[in-house]
């Protein structure tokens, strides 16, 4: 984690440790975020299975192929 003098205000989802975090950071690479609130953060993985879904659908409906 950084010692950031100034750091980000957002909440993070750490992939790797599936930990929380705000103001120090790990590697951006290990983070889903920013997020407005510690409770978003946590719903990371959720928040991202959704929109991918939604883009997936989204695609099919681009390419005709609306199953």
């Amino acid at each position: 984690m950084s010692d950031d003098p100034n750091p980000d205000q957002g909440w993070y989802y750490n992939t790797r440790t599936h930990e929380v975090e705000h103001l120090q950071r790990s590697r951006s690479i290990d983070l889903l975020g920013p997020y407005p609130d510690e409770a978003s953060a946590r719903r990371a993985l959720e928040t991202a299975r959704e929109r991918t879904r939604q883009a997936d659908a989204a695609d099919r409906a681009w390419a005709g192929d609306d199953d």
